[in-house]
């Protein structure tokens, strides 16, 4: 860990700097952009019945958006006032009313008629709620009722038979802590959260090649670094206030360079709000930008260092940094002969990059002091996504890019409550502080007062798939308790996901609003307990944020959801009623007092004890992680790590696919169209040398498909890598398989190979058995 403190905000420079300027056109007008002062207006009319309340929550707590750490409107990177219009999208969420009852208790079919969005605006859960088997509608039910139901059921389990599941939906780190501990003191390690579905082959390479599992670095450290590269990470879209760091680098003559399949208009050109030059001209953000094949960049990353080690044949010392690596690094030999087995050609035709682009980036890194590696779900979504990460750390290493300033690895976080989830032992992998290992056990018990299951508990995929088991097996799901989360709209393969959720006996959930995944049959019941958001939490909450900032969010005054309860007061009356004998073991007065056992459970978090009041924060591990080279591993070592390039078999004709994001949190849709580029919702981008060559017009209906689906759209011309598509999550999501997950961290695969046709030639009847014929091709290839 680091010594170094984190020096807080920067000021930023309020000299213009026209060469950064998109268009002398005030505003954008006339260019495909979002529209923030319209949003804006739209939000403020959204809330006008609690405008009050709404702005105290933005002027007083901290983002429930993304992790970039907004405290009121100010953060630790630059001086000034900071709202992105993700944060007010989910505004609405905190401030609304509850749903009216007449709405609430109608027929089931009547719910199941609105999408998602819809249902989202019909309010907060007032009060608990069940639907048994065969019911048409939800009855209330007091929280004895409720939560005596869920006891009852989990006293008559094994606890391998039920399951714990919390979305990152502005979950606390007292709420983590307090279900990671409750489920264990029930006895399961069945426990899952998003973050893991996001960002898990994030925190496993990171451990396994530097010790730790977290950013090891701040923004603050994009401001000044010689080259800032966004790695699969749309930042610009899902973490808006991003920008606002981008252009202040941009001005201290920062490379900021994109790799992506597709080139993304957001990361290419911004009109940040926030920045009176750039509201009004734009700024330019991207120097350069990488289109790799989907699946491409371990071969990349082969590349560059391949190049690397062809310099330092001809001249030693001239990319590799060999003091660090001499002093602070393992496993050289073993990564450059791994290297050196593939050919040019592999790596050209694997990354879908010519060998010139591969060198032109490898020199500039050659030649850098000083590097900032940011990435997300482009990177860590695949099969192989521990992979993926784990080589870029390698190029970290190979250049001593980390452990000090301008330097760093960073997992950019899309949710405010994803990097303390891990933390605090809220999945099957970990406890607080550290692996679910038998000294972190042993610890923990000594802590905890009472005893840890050793067995490994299921990934969440797992746990959805258990519920289809046969009767009397001893891993059937039964219990499946879930607080916030939506696997309809979230998990590959929504058909089969319905199915699961359809064979769970009894399923809770805990959440603010309802959305399809609520209305979804079981085998018993359905019960909906309302929660309250972390702005009503009792004793106020704690988030951390993407750089290990962690916040004190307090207790907000307004109006209430009359019977929603703190999400960790839930579990613990549950777990009491499940073990009454027990319960002392599992008691807590008031969240001041989780804040000081998680201080104990969790080393790296003594400090949070001491956050009591609206801004009290402080940063766990120092400004660097791994300063001055010395990593928390057994040797005190980075560790190489020799990466095979994976095997992406695709036919000839057919196309690599993933999924991104247009105007959205999550899986909650804010607009049909993409302020960015003008797609809606069904539209597939491909580029124009692909539609051509297929004699696809622009806008034309075509049909997206393979074993597992069936997509159908209209093409929407775009600069995408050619032999790739890109179609909206969660609506692609019927073409991505079931079951397929990365080998560390069990991350579900994102992407996959499908075959794009017109849709008149799908559609005809003459064409049906060729189309069948082309996807059993694709399994034959496939496999």
């Amino acid at each position: 860990m680091g010594k170094t403190k984190h020096k807080g905000p920067i000021k930023l420079s309020k000299k213009p700097d026209p060469s950064l300027w998109v268009s002398k056109i005030p505003f954008g007008l006339g260019k495909i952009k979002p529209h923030h002062i319209r949003d804006t207006a739209k939000v403020a009319w959204e809330n006008r019945d609690r405008l009050p309340y709404a702005t105290r929550i933005l002027t007083q707590g901290v983002c429930d958006g993304c992790a970039l750490g907004v405290q009121g409107l100010k953060d630790q990177t630059l001086t000034g006032p900071h709202l992105c219009t993700t944060r007010l999208n989910v505004l609405r969420l905190n401030t609304m009313p509850a749903i009216k009852k007449e709405i609430l208790h109608a027929d089931i079919d009547e719910l199941r008629n609105r999408s998602s969005t819809e249902l989202r605006q019909l309010g907060r859960i007032p009060y608990p709620l069940i639907r048994k088997q065969g019911e048409r509608k939800f009855r209330r039910i007091s929280w004895d009722q409720a939560l005596d139901t869920i006891a009852t059921k989990i006293q008559s389990l094994q606890p391998k038979q039920f399951s714990f599941y919390t979305t990152s939906r502005g979950i606390t780190n007292e709420t983590y802590y307090v279900l990671g501990k409750v489920a264990r003191f029930l006895g399961t390690n069945n426990i899952d959260n998003a973050s893991r579905i996001c960002h898990s082959p994030s925190k496993t390479a990171l451990s396994r090649s530097l010790g730790v599992g977290a950013s090891t670095c701040n923004y603050k450290d994009w401001i000044g670094t010689d080259v800032l590269i966004f790695w699969g990470s749309v930042a610009a879209n899902n973490q808006p206030v991003s920008t606002k760091y981008m252009y202040a680098a941009k001005k201290k003559g920062t490379k900021i360079i994109v790799i992506n399949p597709y080139h993304e208009p957001s990361m290419d050109q911004y009109w940040i709000p926030s920045i009176a030059e750039s509201a009004l001209f734009g700024t330019k953000i991207a120097d350069d930008v990488y289109q790799v094949h989907i699946g491409g960049d371990i071969a990349f990353m082969h590349g560059l260092m391949k190049h690397w080690f062809e310099m330092e044949k001809e001249v030693p010392g001239s990319a590799l940094d060999h003091g660090f690596i001499s002093k602070h690094v393992n496993g050289l030999e073993k990564l450059q002969s791994t290297v050196n087995t593939y050919s040019w050609e592999q790596l050209e035709e694997s990354s879908g990059l010519s060998r010139n682009r591969m060198i032109e980036l490898a020199t500039l890194l050659a030649h850098a002091k000083s590097a900032v590696f940011v990435w997300s779900m482009g990177l860590t979504q695949h099969r192989f996504g521990t992979d993926n990460v784990s080589q870029i750390a390698n190029l970290a290493l190979l250049r001593g890019f980390i452990g000090r300033e301008f330097c760093g690895l960073m997992p950019i976080r899309g949710h405010s409550g994803v990097q303390g989830s891990g933390e605090m032992g809220a999945d099957p992998f970990s406890l607080p502080g550290g692996n679910l290992n038998d000294d972190q056990r042993k610890r923990l018990e000594g802590i905890w007062k009472f005893d840890i299951p050793t067995w490994q508990g299921d990934i969440v995929g797992e746990s959805l798939e258990n519920a289809c088991l046969p009767d009397g097996h001893e891993r059937k799901l039964h219990l499946y308790y879930l607080s916030g989360g939506n696997f309809l709209e979230t998990m590959p393969n929504p058909d089969f996901i319905q199915t699961c959720l359809e064979n769970v006996e009894l399923r809770v959930h805990q959440d603010i609003i309802l959305n399809t995944s609520t209305l979804t049959d079981a085998k018993e019941a359905v019960l909906v307990l309302p929660a309250r958001t972390r702005y009503e939490q009792r004793g106020g909450g704690t988030s951390t944020s993407t750089e290990r900032m962690v916040y004190f969010s307090p207790e907000i005054k307004g109006p209430r959801i009359e019977e929603a309860r703190t999400e960790w007061e839930i579990y613990i009356d549950l777990a009491k009623r499940v073990c009454p004998e027990k319960q002392e073991h599992i008691h807590f007065d008031n969240a001041s007092a989780i804040r000081k056992e998680i201080a104990e459970a969790a080393p790296n978090y003594d400090g949070i004890q001491h956050l009591h009041k609206r801004g009290d924060l402080f940063q766990w591990g120092g400004a660097w992680l791994c300063e001055d080279g010395i990593c928390p591993t057994p040797d005190g070592r980075g560790n190489l790590i020799a990466i095979e390039i994976p095997e992406l078999r695709k036919p000839e004709g057919h196309f690599y696919v993933t999924t991104r994001r247009g105007k959205q949190f999550n899986s909650m849709v804010y607009s049909d169209t993409d302020p960015f580029n003008d797609a809606k919702r069904e539209d597939v981008l491909i580029s124009e040398e692909d539609a051509v060559k297929y004699h696809i017009e622009d806008g034309e209906p075509i049909v997206v498909y393979n074993q597992h689906g069936l997509f159908a759209g209209r093409a929407k011309f775009a600069p995408m890598k050619s032999s790739n598509l890109e179609v909206h999550w969660p609506e692609g999501n019927v073409l991505i398989p079931k079951g397929v997950y990365e080998a560390y961290a069990g991350i579900p695969e994102y992407n996959t190979v499908v075959i794009l046709e017109k849709a008149v030639s799908y559609y005809a009847q003459k064409d049906r058995k060729y189309a069948q014929k082309r996807i059993e091709e694709l399994e034959i290839d496939s496999h």
